[in-house]
């Protein structure tokens, strides 16, 4: 089974992913002081989707 390489997907997939990257910390922020303030099942379901994510592609995963 080879390896997952970002650099091998075309050039518009890889924008996607940058950008998806980029935008992810104030979404997380964002998510969590919600989810502080009103939690809700959603919200924490929501909250531990986007850390998943956020680790994801932090230790390049993704």
């Amino acid at each position: 089974m080879s390896r997952f390489y970002r650099y091998r997907l075309p050039a518009w997939c890889r924008t996607w992913l940058y950008w998806i990257e980029k935008w992810l910390l104030p979404i997380l922020v964002f998510q969590a002081i919600r989810t502080i303030f009103w939690p809700t099942t959603f919200d924490i379901f929501l909250l531990g989707i986007v850390i998943g994510f956020f680790l994801a592609f932090k230790y390049k995963w993704i």
